[in-house]
């Protein structure tokens, strides 16, 4: 009698629970509705805790020339969130005694004459404190379209002068990643897309990802778009202040709003590859945060220092970008630890019409994944908003 009546209450916690992780899907799939409709760009969203996919949906329009609807397969530029790769890599060489962070970059760039290259380390670039300004030639627009990794960094040579004394402040800077790439091909002696491939690509599974390339068609990619009646862009949720002129040929949704197509081409830095430049899915993306989470990559040692607080993002009086109270910059990673909520580590990624989230929680098996192709989503809203989700069904 005893052993039925133990089935029976196990049976019920079942079915309770089940019923609990449909209501959250159902409130999840609401929310994204009040977001995102079908005929307008739109977006992959995945929210997993552990092994388990607690809700994935796909919405609106991968390429509206084509009208392809945005699907599991759908490939987005993840724009910053490729920050933490080349870091992983970083860190990985580390662990293999070819490295150490506390190397400085005059090490690794003899040619790179002037002194302050002995005062930059390499985790003063990863964790965004390296003082090191960005002085591409922003009044070269064709530059800025179609500059190369190789190009993006000429200005290195020339560079005399730091904006702060490293580890002194924080800077949200993308040129410099393009030095940790290098770093990786000259310790390595093969290319860094090459030695990515192969070291996390291929035994993560992420058989949709890739690194950008002109010459190449990523095959399911999207396109970004913005919309046309967007004036200004949020600027304090974007990689750097850019610009765009409006394009003449737009696309126009059932609701008559026009968008126009803004990704490489028409938008600045799509070329640089470290800094910015992987195309993947959220189905990818959740492999590679198992990969990490099961340390399969880099040691715990490894990812705890990548998660740990290493530059304070709040108050910053020289960057914008995710400069928001309780935020700091680890190696690759932000860390919000705001009072009464989970530590987030997290970050985000913007280029063009694209728009990218990546984060996951301390003490938690919880990972939630945004992919957009349009950008006048207001972003932190929706993940504050799934957080709060994630806190009222018990899952956080």
């Amino acid at each position: 009698m005893g052993r039925n009546i133990g089935i029976l209450v196990f049976l019920y916690m079942i079915s309770f629970c089940n019923s609990r992780a449909n209501e959250f899907a159902s409130d999840a799939e609401a929310l994204m509705e009040s977001v995102y409709y079908d005929s307008a760009p739109g977006a992959a969203v995945l929210i997993a805790n552990g092994d388990s996919i607690l809700f994935e949906g796909y919405y609106g329009i991968a390429d509206m020339e084509t009208q392809t609807p945005v699907d599991s397969s759908t490939v987005f530029n993840i724009a910053s969130i490729s920050k933490q790769f080349v870091v992983a890599s970083i860190l990985k060489l580390q662990e293999d005694g070819k490295l150490s962070i506390d190397d400085e970059v005059a090490k690794y760039f003899p040619e790179y004459g002037n002194d302050i290259w002995k005062k930059v380390k390499l985790k003063h670039i990863m964790s965004q404190s390296s003082g090191i300004p960005d002085l591409r030639p922003r009044d070269d627009r064709n530059f800025m379209l179609y500059a190369t990794d190789s190009q993006s960094m000429e200005y290195f040579n020339e560079l005399d002068s730091l904006k702060f004394k490293p580890g002194s402040e924080y800077d949200y800077v993308n040129p410099t990643f393009l030095l940790l790439a290098e770093i990786i091909h000259r310790i390595e002696g093969v290319e860094f897309v090459d030695f990515q491939n192969c070291n996390i690509f291929k035994p993560a599974g992420m058989t949709s990802t890739s690194y950008f390339n002109p010459d190449v068609k990523i095959p399911h990619s999207a396109h970004g778009y913005v919309a046309n009646d967007d004036a200004t862009m949020n600027m304090t949720d974007m990689d750097s202040d850019k610009r765009r002129d409006r394009a003449e040929d737009y696309f126009v949704d059932k609701k008559g709003r026009q968008w126009a197509e803004c990704d490489y081409g028409e938008e600045t830095f799509f070329a640089t590859r470290p800094d910015g430049g992987i195309y993947s899915t959220a189905r990818d993306l959740l492999k590679w945060e198992n990969m990490l989470s099961t340390h399969e990559y880099i040691g715990a040692e490894s990812l705890n220092d990548a998660y740990g607080r290493h530059a304070k993002v709040s108050g910053s009086g020289f960057s914008t970008y995710q400069n928001r109270p309780h935020t700091w910059y680890g190696y690759g990673w932000f860390v919000d630890d705001t009072p009464g909520r989970c530590m987030k580590i997290y970050h985000t990624g913007d280029n063009g019409g694209f728009q990218a989230y990546l984060a996951k929680y301390a003490g938690s098996s919880v990972k939630v994944i945004i992919l957009s192709n349009r950008n006048d989503v207001d972003r932190w809203k929706l993940q504050g908003d799934i957080e709060d989700l994630l806190i009222k069904y018990g899952i956080l």
